[in-house]
């Protein structure tokens, strides 16, 4: 039988010791998943899978090393150790490597205020084939729709621990639940598809299945009959489904690895606006009931809220440790990090300032353009901003939509798109990432 995942750290952490290491931590991963897919009113796929993943650190000086398994058998637990400290020792020298210095680390957190983790009982396949059945069968009851190309339901359950030779060790539990359903509409070359879905922590908060169903079937049959725009130049709203993209340049620019890199249209960016002045992007890794929350991160740093963007200035980078020293800052808490890897710079939970507008009131002001309902591809020039993307969506003329466009491509730069952004006020307040439809003035359409 398993050792505990705290157990299963600190032995590899006596490991890292045994075979040389001066520090060390270790991260324990273990997972259970079950997806189910349905046609045609009949199963057509079911996956299972359960396991633990460890990984090891280990510091020999200024070098590092980083290695991973699936066995915690006490043999495979000393070789990765020995392994480890071997490959640290042929690496070169990292100025930046180390771990947190204790009075950095954590001291105390609620991981139930937080609540990461239903415990309610894993969903039987039965129940997951049955909600995607139904998924499946209130699409194809909708009028137009030929097939559903797949109905999906999945369960997630994950329990992580982390531990350093600094003293830091903690861990927490989670779990995901998903549904989704792909619809297609029409036939031949004239068929079009789209999807809809949810994703929750709680089964209790996940969407009606029947209602994903159908969403997904009218969102296919708006497709339809889809034609190129004009080309030239327009004003492009970005529907809420796909503006978190815009916002995700934005944080991506700000990452600290790439700012670290010099490969960030926004390095030089540091205390200006980046953002109308009236909007904040702020961080909060404390939502409850949210994917992105943890109370602390793959150093053992507390997370805390913080603004990103504050009434439109740049305010910081987004940092782990390593990234901080070699800028000379200090760790914001957000070094995420797998089982077979070291940490890095990621984000947690972030929020856009909502607008006071709806999306259909930026509609009508926009008079002629482009609803941007879906994309496919990116051209992103990291140094520079320049912004390139396949589009599809909705054609809008004197405020109102007119007919379904695909096969074009918008474009501009994001320094100048993101400054002149208008937001609506139909974000979806549990995602992880909640950003409006987005309205910009305008962008380059190559159409027709």
């Amino acid at each position: 039988m398993p050792q505990p995942l705290d157990a299963l750290t600190q032995s590899l952490l006596s490991a890292a010791k045994r075979a040389g290491a001066d520090a060390a931590d270790a991260m324990a991963v273990q997972g259970t998943s079950v997806s189910i897919d349905v046609r045609a009113g009949a199963l057509e796929h079911a996956e299972r899978s359960e396991g633990i993943d460890i990984g090891l650190r280990v510091f020999v000086g200024q070098k590092v090393a980083n290695v991973s398994a699936s066995d915690t058998s006490a043999r495979t637990i000393d070789e990765m150790a020995q392994r480890a400290v071997a490959m640290a020792q042929e690496a070169p020298d990292d100025p930046y490597a180390g771990l947190a210095d204790p009075s950095q680390l954590i001291a105390d957190w609620d991981i139930d205020a937080l609540e990461l983790h239903d415990a309610t009982p894993e969903p039987a396949p039965e129940t997951l084939q049955q909600v995607a059945a139904e998924a499946e069968a209130a699409a194809m009851d909708v009028h137009g729709i030929t097939q559903v190309q797949s109905a999906s339901a999945a369960y997630g359950a994950r329990q992580v621990h982390l531990a350093a030779s600094n003293g830091f060790s903690g861990g927490y539990a989670r779990t995901d639940r998903a549904l989704s359903c792909v619809a297609i509409a029409g036939t031949g070359t004239g068929m079009e598809r789209d999807y809809a879905g949810d994703s929750r922590i709680f089964q209790a908060d996940l969407r009606n299945a029947a209602e994903i169903g159908r969403e997904a079937a009218e969102r296919a049959l708006a497709r339809m009959d889809a034609r190129k725009p004009p080309t030239g130049s327009f004003p492009v709203l970005f529907d809420e489904r796909v503006s978190s993209t815009l916002i995700g340049h934005l944080l991506a620019a700000v990452n600290g690895a790439s700012v670290g890199r010099g490969a960030s249209w926004l390095r030089d960016s540091l205390g200006e606006q980046v953002l109308p002045a009236h909007l904040s992007v702020l961080e909060d890794p404390h939502r409850p009931r949210t994917g992105a929350s943890r109370p602390f991160d793959a150093e053992g740093l507390p997370t805390a809220k913080r603004a990103i963007v504050e009434d439109g200035i740049l305010t910081g980078w987004t940092l782990d440790l390593a990234n901080a020293r070699k800028l000379g800052m200090t760790s914001t808490g957000n070094a995420a990090r797998g089982t077979a890897s070291g940490p890095s710079p990621s984000i947690w939970n972030t929020a856009l300032t909502q607008g006071a507008a709806s999306k259909d009131d930026l509609i009508r002001d926009m008079g002629t353009g482009l609803l941007v309902t879906s994309m496919i591809g990116s051209t992103i020039n990291p140094n520079t901003g320049d912004y390139s993307r396949g589009a599809a969506g909705l054609w809008v003329e004197n405020g109102e939509v007119q007919y379904a466009v695909n096969e074009c491509t918008i474009a501009g730069n994001l320094r100048q798109i993101l400054i002149g952004i208008v937001p609506a006020n139909d974000a979806r307040t549990h995602l992880s990432r909640v950003v409006p439809s987005l309205l910009v003035e305008g962008m380059t359409l190559a159409g027709e």
